[in-house]
């Protein structure tokens, strides 16, 4: 993991991203730059495209038109192993509702990145015990995710995202489908590892709350990103 951090040059760099789904336009010419380390929030109605311009930026989704730059690299120029090495090493997502694997026990559901990129088993889950332990959820490591509270599920989806060490946190609604009391003890623990570890959290959400954790907050409209403003 790169913790070394350039106010000056962003880490992660978006310019006039266009995206339509069929005739439906979602992004029209969207930009944003997060830099390394940093929380930044991206707030705004209901279909205003946040989570399709999370998804550009995590290289998910191909924008139409524009880019997205990371260090030296334009993701939309990338192939898609490429870009699937970059979600399991540099990127961590996490989802509204966690997408971990139901067939899995959470200890595997987190220590599943590290084994697709070539590590050992017994490092694997060494490593996941260490990031449930961080979570609080530890004690759930036999349990399969269909027994775990929201709260639970979400934290162990934290756990995933984090435990590769990524350079970048993309956070999609995270609290979205939690009770206040959950969603606080989430991005609890998501804005403490992301600061211990120095990773960068992009983190999508409509609640002010949630955004409040941020230090930095940019409201969308129309698929369009508004100015800055500073939070904390």
């Amino acid at each position: 993991m790169n913790t070394y951090r350039d106010e000056a040059v962003p880490l992660l760099s978006a310019r006039g991203l266009v995206k339509a789904y069929g005739r439906t336009p979602a992004l029209r010419g969207a930009s944003l730059d997060l830099h390394a380390g940093e929380i930044l929030a991206v707030t705004g109605p209901s279909g205003s495209s946040k989570s399709t311009l999370l998804h550009c930026l995590a290289g998910i989704v191909r924008p139409d038109e524009g880019t997205v730059s990371y260090g030296d690299e334009t993701l939309s120029g990338l192939p898609e192993a490429r870009l699937g090495e970059l979600r399991r090493t540099d990127f961590g997502v996490v989802f509204q509702f966690g997408q971990l694997i139901p067939e899995l026990t959470v200890r595997d559901n987190v220590a599943l990145p590290l084994l697709l990129g070539g590590l050992g088993r017994a490092q694997a889950g060494a490593r996941a015990d260490e990031w449930l332990e961080r979570f609080g959820v530890r004690g759930q490591r036999e349990l399969r995710p269909g027994e775990l509270s929201g709260g639970q599920a979400q934290r162990v989806a934290l756990a995933r995202a984090l435990v590769t060490g990524p350079r970048v946190v993309f956070a999609d609604e995270p609290t979205g489908a939690l009770d206040s009391l959950s969603g606080e003890q989430v991005m609890t623990a998501l804005v403490g590892a992301a600061r211990e570890t120095g990773a960068a959290v992009l983190l999508v959400t409509h609640d002010a709350q949630t955004a409040a954790y941020a230090g930095r907050e940019v409201r969308m409209a129309d698929g369009t990103v508004e100015p800055a403003e500073v939070t904390a």
